[in-house]
């Protein structure tokens, strides 16, 4: 899995990942508003960007190999901060590993699975061949709130991400619980979601923070399903502040 380290290698360590379908580079504008404030830590997830070599298999099996980059990278333990489905994997790090996890920021994470994910999943294998597709791509990184600076990274990672990744991370996606560990969680936790995103979304939210005493939840004004994109300035304000 390649993993970049940016930021003041003496600041506290900030360990981010990206949703499905994106890469580490979704996390340019954040970094460039944190500039020295935090050591962060960008892997590109197995099957995405980088990494696109070896295919998505499991939140199991990604969960346990970012805690093999944390016991590494930041023995003593990082805020881990995911948006959308590097958001179900900051949960499942905090429930596995609250050891490594000194503060969660779960950003858009689906937590309530779909009622028919065969139905979902077929669909997805029809129209798989066309993100390989530079028009489509295009059309996909508008729904995903893709700057028009990064259009060029999402159309490339778009072709290369492989049909048993994209199957993969979207059943995972779309099939996620939480774990029973997450109510044991006892480090800072807090909950975004967008506020124009689906009422699934919400509940999901809702689901996540009540599931977990003494976490916060906020919905953010003017977004979508796309937060650290769409408000790169507040997201990377909001991790400055729980450092």
């Amino acid at each position: 899995m390649y993993v970049r380290e940016a930021g003041n290698a003496h600041a506290p360590p900030i360990l981010l990942l990206h949703g499905g379908g994106v890469a580490g580079w979704m996390w340019r504008p954040t970094l460039e508003r944190l500039a020295t404030k935090a050591r962060v830590i960008v892997p590109d997830l197995p099957g995405h960007g980088r990494s696109a070599e070896e295919a998505y298999r499991s939140h199991e099996t990604t969960a346990g190999a970012l805690a093999r980059v944390l016991e590494e990278r930041a023995p003593h333990g990082a805020m881990v901060a995911g948006f959308s489905l590097g958001a179900q994997l900051t949960i499942l790090l905090a429930a596995a590993r609250p050891d490594l996890v000194t503060s969660a920021v779960v950003v858009s994470a689906q937590a309530k699975p779909l009622r028919f994910p065969r139905a979902t999943l077929g669909l997805l294998a029809a129209t798989a061949p066309l993100a390989r597709q530079r028009w489509f791509a295009k059309l996909q990184a508008k729904q995903l709130f893709i700057p028009d600076e990064l259009l060029a990274d999402y159309v490339r990672d778009s072709a290369r991400t492989s049909r048993e990744t994209l199957l993969a991370g979207v059943g995972e996606n779309i099939r996620f619980t939480l774990p029973a560990g997450w109510a044991d969680f006892k480090n800072p936790a807090l909950v975004m979601v967008g506020e124009r995103e689906r009422k699934l979304m919400h509940a999901s939210a809702r689901h996540i923070h009540d599931s977990l005493p003494g976490s916060r939840m906020i919905s953010v004004p003017r977004c979508g399903h796309g937060i650290p994109l769409q408000r790169p300035d507040l997201f990377a304000q909001t991790l400055a502040d729980r450092m």
